[in-house]
């Protein structure tokens, strides 16, 4: 099974997360964004004999996989089906109350990408899902098709930072009178169509930014990553330090301004850690990740 998980997916920077996280035995961790345990294997093997993890993952089909690949350190792993967002609830309930170190992979994990009934990616023409929790009730297809052109602008805009966002906007409502869009591939079309060729971007797909925005306004990403940074100083000791992986600058920029303005943290890392070259070449979709440490005071 490890072979197989490894296999579609690689953890991101993972030697960076243990140099910073500073796991040891005896200490207790958290793994906000479990996905496939790639971190948590890391943290788990790097503080043995007793150093516990606590991974948190809201997404049934990464859960389950991961709770295959963990089950050699069952004694020393709790796995909760859960969103990170509820960090300090979640850890009640379970009566812990202070923890030695966070951290948080902001990325979408290969496993829900390559999945074609996601709807996570542009590439294919499937259904528009985008949901990370399927047990939420709103897709990136009702938002599409029920949001007014300003409100789809504004999502396009602040969330992917797309200048096109009036023209994309305007074009999915016109379109959406023909037909509804449901599919990835319709929608992915309607951005193109939108977009005159001469401004299509070169080095990524015309509808990378606008994918990105709905991805984040379905699963409410920045609200969530808000909150942990805030939530968390009531459970780290002093000392502790929670690290927080991003993949696009709005992300890093909303992590970078969230730690400057908590009095509770000591920012450790002025600029971001990126990952090696020779991270990269292993693992394409590591090139835009970027890594962010504070400390507990």
């Amino acid at each position: 099974m490890t072979i197989l998980l490894t296999s579609i997916h690689l953890s991101v920077l993972e030697k960076e997360i243990i140099k910073s996280l500073q796991p040891a035995s005896g200490k207790l961790f958290v793994d906000g964004t479990l996905g496939l345990g790639g971190h948590t294997q890391a943290i788990l093997e790097a503080s043995v004999p007793d150093g516990q993890v606590v991974g948190f993952e809201w997404d049934k089909e990464a859960f389950s996989l991961a709770s295959k690949r963990l089950a050699d350190f069952h004694k020393r792993v709790t796995l909760l089906q859960a969103s990170y967002a509820d960090i300090l609830e979640e850890l009640t309930k379970v009566n812990i109350h202070q923890i030695d170190g966070l951290v948080l992979d902001l990325g979408v994990s290969s496993l829900q990408l390559d999945n074609r009934k996601r709807g996570f990616s542009f590439q294919g023409n499937d259904p528009l899902d985008m949901r990370m929790n399927r047990n939420r009730n709103t897709t990136a297809a009702d938002l599409v098709n029920s949001l007014s052109k300003e409100d789809l602008a504004d999502i396009f805009f602040n969330y992917g930072e797309e200048r096109q966002a009036r023209r994309i906007a305007a074009h999915i409502v016109y379109a959406r009178q023909i037909e509804a869009i449901k599919t990835t591939g319709q929608l992915a079309k309607c951005i193109a169509e939108a977009i005159p060729r001469k401004y299509h971007p070169k080095k990524i797909h015309v509808a990378t930014k606008t994918f990105q925005a709905l991805r984040i306004a379905v699963n409410r990403e920045l609200d969530n990553v808000v909150k942990v940074v805030n939530d968390a100083p009531a459970i780290l000791r002093k000392g502790a330090r929670i690290c927080i992986i991003t993949f696009h600058s709005l992300e890093d920029r909303i992590v970078k301004q969230a730690f400057a303005n908590n009095k509770d943290y000591t920012i450790i890392t002025r600029r971001p850690i990126k990952p090696t070259d020779e991270e990269i070449d292993r693992n394409k979709r590591a090139r835009s990740a970027k890594l962010r440490v504070a400390e507990r005071r």
